[in-house]
């Protein structure tokens, strides 16, 4: 796709309902991101995610989306401790979790990693820019690489990564400019943007931010394509409403005995002094 210009989509998802939308709907690759600390388990970072939490996603999201290819991230611990460690960890991912590829947070710092995983057989994701594992260090969720010597630090990270072997990058909250440069630079990595502009191979978004049921901070890349939330807002008034004045069930939703059976029934439950 990247050699036929035609551009990528990548959505997260997180269990098998997202799974199989991705699978249903056409999305070319399913990350199965480390935001799902946040968006489903309710932590206020995604470093607080382990890896079997990971894991038993992961393994959900495979049993829907079969056709994309499925990316785990490596969450925050995994890969830091040292490469064999990391390659454990991703061996975990891909046999029991059911992934296609890893995805890992860093650049040049891991051209080692991505090395080895890489030899075993298992295909890397990079991810530079903005890399939400490292939020506290960066001092926030801040766009990076707006200065020169930044963008010339990303760029490094993107060919080491190459050049290591990844099959593809994730640009994630950087000028779009950068974003361009690298990805004409790159001959063999597709460069996957989420607020990296629009001349990247492809684009990245979080099922929650897309689908309008995240109701944190949003980001400036971030477009709502549907309105979920506000849909579960209306469905769920609208059955507590409906329970409240006993219009639901109503008598078409409720189950009827044989007329014969009923009287029946009337008769055995007065013979056995049942209050009506």
């Amino acid at each position: 796709m990247k050699r036929k210009h035609t551009p990528i989509t990548m959505l997260t998802a997180y269990d098998f309902p997202t799974g199989r939308a991705c699978e249903a709907h056409g999305v070319d690759m399913t990350l199965v991101g480390d935001s799902l600390a946040q968006v489903c388990l309710g932590y206020d970072a995604t470093t607080r995610l382990t890896l079997d939490e990971m894991v038993h996603h992961c393994r959900a999201v495979a049993r829907g989306s079969k056709a994309p290819f499925l990316v785990g991230d490596m969450p925050f611990g995994t890969y830091q401790a040292g490469v064999d460690d990391a390659v454990r960890n991703a061996v975990r991912l891909v046999r029991e979790g059911g992934v296609d590829a890893v995805k890992i947070e860093g650049g040049v710092e891991y051209v080692d990693l991505v090395k080895r995983l890489t030899t075993v057989g298992i295909p890397v994701m990079g991810h530079i820019g903005l890399t939400p594992q490292r939020q506290a260090i960066l001092s926030g969720f801040r766009v990076q690489g707006k200065s020169a010597e930044g963008a010339v630090s990303l760029v490094d990270s993107a060919l080491a990564l190459e050049a290591a072997g990844a099959f593809a990058i994730v640009l994630e909250a950087i000028p779009h400019a950068v974003g361009a440069h690298i990805t004409r630079r790159l001959h063999h990595a597709a460069t996957i943007g989420i607020g990296a502009g629009w001349e990247t191979d492809g684009q990245a978004l979080v099922w929650d931010d897309l689908v309008g049921t995240w109701s944190g901070h949003m980001a400036k890349y971030v477009r709502r394509f549907g309105d979920v939330r506000g849909e579960v807002e209306r469905g769920v008034h609208a059955y507590v409403q409906a329970v409240r004045d006993r219009s639901f069930p109503s008598p078409s939703e409720s189950y009827n005995m044989p007329a014969e059976a009923a009287g029946r029934f009337v008769g055995l439950a007065g013979a056995r002094g049942d209050e009506p």
